[in-house]
């Protein structure tokens, strides 16, 4: 009998000689989809090449997981689209991730350069080195795409480099190609047959597997710390921040800090606010002249 969750007759898993857990450490991560069909479809195009975890933002459809396009259009990928996780928001969908790539045919003023889906790819088989880490790549809504706040979110940005006057794609085709680029990254990663050379990056070592990359969660911590110390000094203005936060944001992430430099930044961001609430308590207390 033909098992509705397999694909050939058979469940896909990682080939042999690949690291299966690597696999597993990669989130596809949809915002707002408007379509359940694009959901099944995304839940399939990822099952093929071997991944699983598909997390979804906001959708239109609460219940997609029982509608029957979404159910007929994961045909082999039921299993994924039964266990897909859904979040309020990005910041939530991102959490425990090291490295998250938002997928955008274009620049944005404030967001990271966009490289090539298979750079990116590479990147990710990179990160994902350190036991543990988490890497995610993030989708649009069908007509919009990530809005800029949602590209802030994320480390870096990745196009595919399809033809510029036809370079619409389906959200689920979208998906598919980053899912085979990640395949044959983590494949080269694991010294696969037939599998491209992986470009190691000199700057992973046992120092940084020490001080991995800090987490999207902790990232976001330390934005919100760092925008209080620049309003205790005087620096922003809240009610007229303009661009600062969002270059900000641009410039440290570019930088993927660890967790202790995020430390550091939080230390340096309490020291920007603890004088003012030393001088308000003075004042309070009737001890500051």
């Amino acid at each position: 009998m033909h098992n509705p969750d397999s694909i050939g007759g058979r469940t896909p898993a990682a080939p042999p000689g690949a690291d299966g857990a690597a696999f597993e450490r990669v989130r596809f991560v949809l915002v707002e989809p408007s379509h359940a069909g694009n959901i099944g479809s995304s839940a399939r195009a990822i099952r093929t090449m071997g991944f699983a975890q598909l997390c979804v933002v906001a959708p239109r459809d609460p219940q997609f997981t029982a509608a029957p396009e979404a159910i007929a259009l994961a045909a082999g990928a039921g299993d994924v689209l039964a266990r897909t996780r859904v979040f309020a928001c990005l910041s939530d969908a991102l959490a425990g991730v090291q490295l998250a790539f938002a997928t955008t045919g274009y620049a944005r003023e404030f967001g990271a350069q966009p490289i090539d889906v298979r750079a990116a790819a590479q990147a990710c088989a990179e990160a994902l080195v350190p036991a543990g880490a988490q890497v995610a790549f993030v989708f649009g809504p069908e007509r919009t795409g990530l809005s800029n706040a949602d590209v802030q979110r994320c480390h870096q940005c990745c196009s595919i480099p399809a033809d510029p006057l036809h370079a619409s794609l389906n959200l689920s085709q979208a998906a598919q190609v980053v899912a085979y680029e990640a395949r044959r990254a983590l494949l080269a990663a694991a010294g696969a047959a037939d599998a491209p050379a992986p470009r190691r990056d000199a700057s992973l070592g046992s120092a940084r597997e020490a001080d991995p990359p800090a987490g999207v969660e902790q990232t976001e911590a330390m934005f919100a710390h760092l925008e209080q110390g620049l309003v205790a000094v005087g620096y922003l203005d809240p009610d007229e921040p303009k661009h600062l936060l969002a270059r900000l944001r641009r410039l440290l992430l570019r930088a993927r800090p660890t967790v202790t430099e995020v430390d550091i930044l939080r230390g340096v961001a309490s020291a920007m606010v603890l004088p003012r609430r030393l001088r308000a308590g003075r004042k309070t207390t009737g001890s500051e002249r």
